[in-house]
């Protein structure tokens, strides 16, 4: 994409609404706008870092056995009510009416829908176990959104609901759902700690939440530094194998968020050396919540000894859009976002830093066909303004790479190559700096 034609509306100085970096930062990137309190416009560069996130969440999800669907965003206020949880919801439900009087509701999480889908099509123990999940919409009136995308009304969640025969098969789904989440985040570039959660107004005894340490995290965290260097699980991992060894493992040392915190617990547990108290994020959360929402539902099956019963269920959700703050939140200087490589908008920034010259113009034009040729994305920043305008801007949006070609440079027989995390730079050949892309 070159810069001159592309809708990145940049911004020079930090929005005094924003709080904390990661808002700042999307802002002044160009990524969002807002369009009300807590409700965001999602601009070229944003969207494309939001699709990355989204679709490496969807791959580990199909490789765990879940199954995509989606959900509307309104739902029925009657299935709300079969539930019971209508009236108990709270003010963060955004009740509506239709035309016709019906009361309706836009949907802040889909336990009620999916156990209806669910109950009206199986019937049988031989169709489980099921896990379907959608990446849709919510809202959720939130009294005082803050912090942009990290805390907003509107937001864009990967929910996924299992349904088991019994405890042992539901929690052999739980299993499978942590073990997926901790492949996810650590293909996106984070990583995240699981802690055992309250299970607040979803219910149910068993819940775990992923938290990303970062300064500016919403919750206090308590845990063993020895996570810092675990080894995430490979991604040949059996999913239709037995996963609680490798659920023990991570839950063997200390881990707590505020709510859940014990002094006694923390101090007998890990020594004086390895314990870290310190901020941290939600980007995931799972529950396990047996027949809490498949007994007032009606989602029955008949068991291989011809009984009607109750399946058990679970849900588990990550924050999509939340997860761009998150990444941004822990991965960030003085000057900029600095984005992981599996979801950065562009591999690759390409700064011309003298447009009007004709030999750079040729070399850049060349070698952005090039990049266009061999499928990297490329952002070419071909406009006609100062080189450390330029500079700046590309310290900005945090691509992992960024390509000087200038007139000295070419005159010699080299470009500069820039490495946005580590912020070192070379002077090689065109050749070397392509090798080093791995072109």
């Amino acid at each position: 994409m070159r810069l001159s034609a592309y809708f990145l509306p940049t911004l020079k100085e930090n929005p005094t609404e924003a709080q904390i970096v990661s808002h700042r930062y999307m802002l002044r990137a160009g990524m969002i706008r807002q369009a009300t309190s807590g409700i965001y416009s999602w601009l070229p560069m944003g969207l494309k870092v939001l699709r990355k996130v989204e679709q490496i969440i969807r791959e580990e999800q199909n490789r765990a056995g879940a199954q995509e669907i989606l959900m509307p965003t309104i739902q029925p206020a009657d299935l709300w009510r079969k539930s019971g949880r209508y009236d108990d919801y709270g003010k963060e439900m955004l009740r509506i009416e239709d035309r016709h009087g019906r009361d309706m509701l836009y949907g802040p999480t889909n336990e009620e829908m999916v156990t209806e889908i669910f109950a009206n099509a199986v019937k049988s123990y031989k169709d489980l176990p099921k896990n379907l999940y959608h990446i849709q919409w919510k809202f959720r009136d939130e009294v005082r959104p803050r912090f942009g995308v990290m805390r907003g009304r509107e937001f864009f969640m990967k929910d996924a609901y299992s349904f088991d025969i019994d405890f042992e098969a539901s929690k052999a789904a739980y299993n499978r759902m942590f073990v997926s989440y901790l492949r996810t985040f650590e293909r996106l570039g984070l990583r995240a700690i699981p802690m055992a959660a309250d299970t607040g107004p979803i219910g149910g005894d068993l819940s775990h939440e992923f938290i990303i340490l970062a300064d500016t995290g919403e919750s206090e965290v308590f845990c063993h530094s020895d996570f810092l260097e675990k080894a995430s699980p490979s991604a040949d991992v059996d999913y239709s194998g037995d996963l609680q060894p490798i659920v023990d493992d991570w839950t063997s040392i200390y881990a707590a968020t505020d709510e859940m915190y014990v002094k006694e617990d923390f101090e007998g547990s890990v020594p004086e050396d390895k314990r870290m108290q310190c901020r941290g994020i939600e980007v995931g959360h799972i529950f396990h919540f047996g027949t809490k929402y498949s007994e007032p539902m009606g989602a029955y099956v008949l068991n291989s000894e011809g009984e009607n019963v109750p399946v058990f269920m679970g849900s588990y959700g990550i924050g999509v859009s939340r997860l761009l703050g998150a990444i941004i939140e822990a991965s960030h200087d003085e000057n900029g976002i600095i984005w992981p490589e599996a979801v950065a908008p562009y591999q690759v920034g390409l700064i011309n830093l003298k447009a009007k010259d004709e030999a750079c113009a040729k070399a850049c034009d060349d070698l952005y066909q090039k990049f266009n040729a061999a499928g990297v994305d490329c952002l070419y920043d071909d406009r006609d303004t100062s080189a450390g305008a330029k500079f700046k801007d590309m310290d900005l949006i945090g691509l992992p790479w960024q390509m000087v070609i200038g007139p000295r440079g070419l005159k010699n027989g080299v470009v500069e190559l820039k490495n946005r995390k580590t912020g070192e730079k070379e002077e090689l050949t065109l050749e070397a700096a392509l090798s080093k892309l791995g072109l």
